[in-house]
């Protein structure tokens, strides 16, 4: 039977560390809205007394992939990204959102157990029923993602957070199969966003193994880079502002290491 964990806070920016390499590395993201709790933090079931019996999730976040820059009209220089949230965790990644005004739904995530059931647990996250030029609109999970592009230190560490990119609402689905694997589904099981207007609960979700891709020419999947010059950190982040429970925090970013304005990829700085 499913229980009620209730939510909890999450604020904060946590320190980053960037190693030299321009890839993936495991460590803290402080995001676009709040900051990374600590291994263990009260009120997430995955680092509590039960998570044996809990099937927890992870999400990771790609490094930014197919770059491309565009000139807008009014002179800014845009810098394109493909993102790729991957889910990694012994379990999916699932929540449920409830209606709680005309385009808005609160979010309950539902963490899979050991044997059958589901821990469900409200949290601050929410889903909005956004729109996508060309497509209508559709229910996705606000704060899914951020795009950021940071300074970097001397000694490869992130130094301040200096633009955002727009794009901050994303659907949790089953796009691809990136890390076939015994506990990974072979068939989807979470499909893409609805776009009913009228949906009372919504599920959104993405199984181990797979990842919700975006490509670079999606809307919004940009951030500004109109007037930076030097050695800089393109981040990518999942779940920015933390309303999600995982088992891991501190692997939550994608990152990148950029000349700017060429965009062109380096080892270090």
């Amino acid at each position: 039977m499913a229980g009620t964990v209730s939510a909890r806070a999450k604020a904060g920016l946590v320190a980053l560390s960037l190693c030299c390499a321009a890839l993936l590395a495991p460590a803290v993201s402080g995001g676009a809205s709040g900051g990374a709790s600590p291994p263990g933090a009260p009120g997430n079931p995955c680092h509590g007394p039960d998570r044996a019996q809990l099937l927890c999730p992870d999400l990771r976040m790609a490094p930014p992939t197919n770059l491309f820059k565009e000139r807008t009209r009014n002179g800014h220089l845009l810098l394109h990204a493909q993102n790729n949230i991957r889910s990694r965790g012994r379990g999916p990644m699932e929540i449920r959102g409830v209606r709680s005004g005309p385009k808005e739904m609160d979010v309950r995530e539902r963490i899979h157990r050991v044997g059958g059931g589901k821990l469900t647990i409200q949290t601050d996250a929410e889903l909005y029923f956004y729109p996508i030029p060309g497509q209508y609109r559709y229910w996705k999970l606000h704060q899914a993602a951020a795009f950021e592009i940071w300074t970097v230190g001397d000694g490869g560490e992130l130094g301040r957070r200096v633009r955002s990119g727009p794009k901050v609402n994303y659907c949790l689905r089953d796009l691809e199969r990136t890390k076939p694997g015994g506990r990974s589904p072979r068939q989807r099981v979470y499909p893409g966003c609805s776009q009913d207007p009228n949906k009372q609960s919504v599920v959104l979700g993405t199984s181990i193994g797979w990842s919700d891709i975006y490509p670079a020419d999606y809307h919004e999947n940009y951030v500004d880079i109109s007037g930076l010059r030097g050695c800089f950190a393109f981040v990518h982040v999942a779940d920015p502002a933390q309303h999600l429970f995982e088992t891991n925090e501190r692997n939550n970013d994608g990152r990148l290491l950029l000349r700017l304005p060429s965009a062109r990829a380096v080892d270090s700085c």
